[in-house]
Order: structure tokens, then sequence, then C-alpha cells
């Protein structure tokens, strides 16, 4: 555990606050065209059954030694299953790695709640593409909008 006053003293960073690295919304360019329809603020699927939507691509991030939080705002009505956020991280040479938000599934009929899914960067560990989806497990209306990618310094 750190000290403050010893971190402030000896003039070490602890600021811990996320930092923006991408915001998308519905001016931007999705993967998954074909399954999403945009609605005023947000994106609509309208998921006959299971599908994995591919929705960004961040390329060259600029994340090491951090945690990478991929957030959404979504509501869902009589989704029968659940969904999630999933985000892949590309390094070169070491191949795919993913983080799914599994402990926090959309289930159901749900108004607008935010959601989120991290994945820790450790030193040396530099992505050379983040993949971030929406994974849908069953058959219901999903709404999505706020989408980001943050970094908080580890």
């Amino acid at each position: 555990m750190g000290n403050r006053f010893l971190d402030a003293l000896l003039g070490r960073k602890t600021d811990r606050t996320p930092v923006v690295l991408r915001r998308f919304g519905v001016a931007d360019d999705v993967r998954s065209r074909d399954v999403l329809a945009v609605e005023e603020d947000h994106w609509l699927v309208d998921a006959p059954g299971n599908q994995l939507i591919r929705l960004f691509e961040v390329s060259s991030p600029d994340a090491e030694r951090c945690i990478l939080t991929y957030r959404a705002v979504m509501q869902s009505e009589e989704l029968a299953g659940r969904a999630y956020l999933e985000m892949w991280c590309r390094f070169p040479g070491r191949g795919e790695f993913f983080s799914r938000g599994l402990n926090q599934p959309l289930q159901g009929s749900v108004w607008w709640t935010p959601f989120e899914t991290p994945f820790r960067l450790r030193k040396g560990e530099r992505p050379d593409l983040i993949k971030l989806n929406l994974v849908v497990e069953g058959a219901g209306k999903i709404r999505i909008k706020d989408v980001e990618l943050l970094k908080t310094p580890a």
C-alpha cells in the first residue's frame, strides 16, 4: 500500500483518474451495420437469437500498465436470455485476449443502466488493437448508447 504523504514528498504520481481514450456516438461508424438501427441518440438491436455484434475497433491505443474499461449504457425489452459487453485486446506476437461483463449481464426488461467490463494491462503489455463488442444470448430488443473506452493508471 502506498503512503500518500510519502508519494507526494517523493513526487510519485498517484492519480487514478480515468482518461477517456475514445467516446462513440451514433455518428460513428459501427462494424456490424446490418444488425443495428440508429434511433435518436442510441443504437437498437432487435435480436432474433444469439449473436455477436461488433461495435468498434480502436487501433494503436496509448495504453500500458493501466486498467482499460469498456463502458456503455444499455436498455432491454423482454430479453429472453442475457447480453453483455465484450472487449478483445490484440497483442503483437501473442494473440488476442478478452474480458467479458458476465458478472453484470443485461437481462429481461431494464431501463437505461450503465455497464462496464475491465481489462488489466501490466507493464510491457501494449495492445495494437482493441475490439468492443456486444454479445447477445437470446432474443429481445437492446438499446445501447454512450459507449466509451477509458484507461485508469495502475
